[in-house]
C-alpha cells in the first residue's frame, strides 16, 4: 500500500519536515501548501497585475492557492492539519472542513491548548495527535500495522 498525504496547516515550525523526516522508509507522498508565506500571498498580483485594494490583493492570491490546495486534498489518502500555537490558522480549520467533505481521512495536529477550540474539528477527525511523531507513528500503523 502507498499512500498520498497532504500536510495542511499552520507554516512557522518545522512539523512538515519532522513527519516527512520520520516517514522517510515508509511508501508516502507527501503534498501540501505552498509555505513560502510571501509567495503564497503575493502569487495573485504577481501573475495577474496589482490591485490598489489589499482586498483585492489578498482575493486573487486566495483563489489562486485555491487551486493548487483543492487539487492536492482532492488527490489525497489522508490530510493531516496542524493548528499551531502562536497564529489563527483559518486555512487549516477550511482545510480540514473541506477533506472531511470530500470523505479523506483527517489527521488533526496540536496541542493540548486548542482542545476545547477544535472540539469540533477534532469530532471529524480519524485521529488526533500532540506531535509529529505521533502522526508518523499512526502513518507507520496504517501501512504496516505495525505498532
Amino acid at each position: 500500500m502507498e499512500l498520498n498525504v497532504y500536510l495542511a496547516g499552520e507554516i512557522h515550525t518545522d512539523w512538515r519536515e519532522q513527519i516527512m523526516r520520520g516517514a522517510a522508509d515508509l511508501p508516502i507522498t507527501f503534498t501540501g501548501p505552498v509555505t513560502d508565506h510571501a509567495a503564497s500571498d503575493d502569487c495573485g498580483v504577481h501573475i495577474f497585475g496589482a490591485e490598489e485594494s489589499k482586498f483585492w490583493h489578498d482575493h486573487k492570491g486566495a483563489k489562486l492557492n485555491a487551486i493548487r490546495t483543492r487539487k492536492a486534498l482532492a488527490d489525497a489518502d489522508v490530510v493531516v492539519v496542524r493548528f499551531g500555537e502562536k497564529y489563527k490558522q483559518w486555512n487549516a480549520a477550511f482545510d480540514a472542513g473541506f477533506a472531511s467533505a470530500l470523505g479523506k481521512a483527517l489527521i488533526v495536529l496540536h496541542g493540548p491548548e486548542h482542545q476545547h477550540a477544535l472540539k469540533e474539528v477534532d469530532a471529524a477527525a480519524l485521529a488526533v495527535a500532540e506531535t509529529p511523531e505521533q502522526v508518523v507513528a499512526a502513518l507507520r500503523y496504517v501501512l504496516d500495522g505495525t505498532l
